[in-house]
């Protein structure tokens, strides 16, 4: 059984940066790809981005290219989303989720996750 525990989120201004934490323990991390997702209020959570388990390969949802960064410390069981240049439209609760198996883009998105942390908060004002 793993457990995610997700941290960094709050509330920031249009064009500020935020460092999303997701801590894993209970199981062996460097097993799981690892995927951000998120959920606005009144929509379908949806994919952020997702790291294999070596880091080598990430995958971006395409709204958030060129300014989320997917990364993985697998000696501290973490990954993280470096998330800059924030909108209004990235107001969300931010989850994070863990896959045993390799999954290409568009199976990543729609694949049923092990495992899913109970998501931190981030607001964007304008």
């Amino acid at each position: 059984q793993v457990q995610l525990v997700e941290s960094g989120g709050g509330l920031v201004q249009a064009g500020d940066s935020l460092r999303l934490s997701c801590a894993a323990s209970g199981g062996s991390f460097n097993n799981y790809n690892m995927a951000w997702f998120r959920q606005a209020p009144g929509k379908e959570r949806e994919f952020v981005a997702r790291i294999n388990r070596s880091g080598g390969n990430t995958y971006y949802a395409d709204s958030v290219k060129g300014r989320f960064t997917i990364s993985r410390d697998n000696a501290k069981n973490t990954v993280y989303l470096h998330v800059n240049s924030l909108k209004p439209d990235d107001t969300a609760v931010y989850y994070c989720a863990a896959d045993r198996y390799s999954r290409t883009y568009i199976e990543a998105v729609n694949a049923d996750y092990d495992y899913w942390g109970q998501g931190t908060q981030v607001t964007v004002s304008s």
